[in-house]
C-alpha cells in the first residue's frame, strides 16, 4: 500500500465497504478484490514513476493496460487468473468514473484474455456411492468418520457448497425436511433435505464427544473448534486415491453431481438453478453435465413435431 497515493488508498476502501455492504460480496471476495486492485495502482504507480491521485487515475490510457497486462503475463500469471484481476479493475474504475466524474473507456474497453473454460466433472451416481463409503473407512474414530459422511452427504445430497454445510450450527440439528440456506451475496434459498442427509447427521450427532449448542457449529474439529474445509478436502482427497478417481472428484464436484442428477433424472433447469442458489441460469448450464445426445433425446420424446 505505501506505493498508492492516499487518495487511490481511501477510494479503494470505500468501494471495498460499498462491494460487502450494499453489493453484498463475501469476505473473501473483497479480499480479492482488494489484492487485485492494490496491484493495479501499486503497478501504474510504478510505471508512471510517481504517485496516482485520482486525477492521474482518470487519465490511464490504453497503452497503460495493456503495459500492466503484459506486465502481469510476464509474472506467470494464468490467462484465467488475469481476467479475474481485469475484471476487478474494470468494477472499481466503473465505480470511481460515476463518482468522480471522468470517462473510463481505457479501462472498461481493455479486452480480456481469451482462456479455455473448464467444465466442471460431476461423478457418476455410482462413484459418488464409493466415494461416501471410502470416507467412512478413513478415519479410526468412529464420531469423525461419521462427521465426514454427513457433511459429503450434504453436499451431494442437498447441492450445500461447502462452507455451507460447514455454516450450520447445533440449533440446525436435526435437520428439518427443508432447510433455509444463507448463500453467497447473502441471498437465501430454500433446500429440500433427502431423508440419507438427516440419516448421516442423526449418525454424526449420536457419536459426537461435544455438546451441541444452538449457536456452536455443528461440525466439530477433532479438538471441539469449528471443523475446517481443509479436512473435508484432505479425507476426499485420500478416498479418492483409493478409487481411483480423478483429482476433480473434490468437495465441489459433490455439488456438481448433484444437480447433474437431477438433471438426469428429470428435474427442471429453472428448478435446480433456485436449489443451487445461482443468480443466472448460465452458470446452472455450466454446473451440470449435459450432453448433446441427452439434448435431443428429450427433444424428440417432447417436441410436436419432432
Amino acid at each position: 500500500m505505501s506505493l498508492i497515493s492516499p487518495a487511490a488508498h481511501d477510494a479503494l476502501a470505500t468501494w471495498l465497504d460499498h462491494q460487502h455492504a450494499l453489493k453484498g460480496a463475501s469476505e473473501n471476495t473483497v479480499i480479492a478484490y482488494q489484492g487485485d486492485v492494490t496491484e493495479f495502482l501499486a503497478f501504474i504507480t510504478e510505471y508512471k514513476s510517481e504517485s496516482q491521485g485520482l486525477s492521474a487515475l482518470a487519465r490511464i490510457s490504453v497503452t497503460d493496460m495493456r503495459a500492466w497486462m503484459a506486465r502481469t503475463r510476464g509474472a506467470g500469471i494464468g490467462a484465467r487468473s488475469l481476467a479475474r484481476k481485469l475484471s476487478a479493475v474494470k468494477a472499481f474504475y466503473r465505480w470511481l468514473s460515476e463518482r468522480e466524474g471522468f470517462e473510463p473507456t481505457a479501462v472498461l474497453s481493455t479486452r480480456a484474455p481469451k482462456f479455455q473454460k473448464k467444465l466442471p466433472r460431476p461423478l457418476a451416481v455410482s462413484a459418488a456411492k464409493d466415494l461416501i463409503d471410502a470416507i467412512e473407512m478413513q478415519s479410526e474414530k468412529p464420531w469423525v468418520a461419521a462427521r465426514d459422511v454427513a457433511v459429503v452427504t450434504l453436499l451431494w445430497g442437498c447441492g450445500l457448497r461447502i462452507s455451507e454445510a460447514l455454516g450450520l450450527t447445533g440449533g440446525d440439528a436435526p435437520l428439518p425436511d427443508v432447510l433455509r440456506i444463507i448463500g453467497k451475496g447473502d441471498k437465501e434459498r430454500i433446500v429440500p433435505v433427502v431423508p440419507a442427509a438427516q440419516s448421516a447427521v442423526d449418525a454424526y450427532i449420536r457419536l459426537c464427544p461435544y455438546p451441541m449448542g444452538a449457536q456452536a457449529p455443528l461440525f466439530r474439529a477433532v479438538r471441539g473448534g469449528p471443523l475446517a474445509p481443509g479436512a473435508i478436502q484432505k479425507v476426499m482427497a485420500r478416498a479418492r486415491m483409493q478409487l481411483g478417481l480423478p483429482a476433480t472428484a473434490t468437495p465441489h464436484a459433490m455439488r456438481h453431481s448433484f444437480a447433474t442428477h437431477l438433471l438426469d433424472a428429470g428435474g427442471d433447469l429453472r428448478a435446480i438453478q433456485e436449489l443451487l442458489g445461482h443468480a443466472s441460469l448460465s452458470t446452472t448450464q455450466a454446473y451440470t453435465a449435459v450432453d448433446t445426445a441427452r439434448l435431443m433425446e428429450v427433444y424428440d420424446r417432447a417436441h410436436p413435431k419432432a
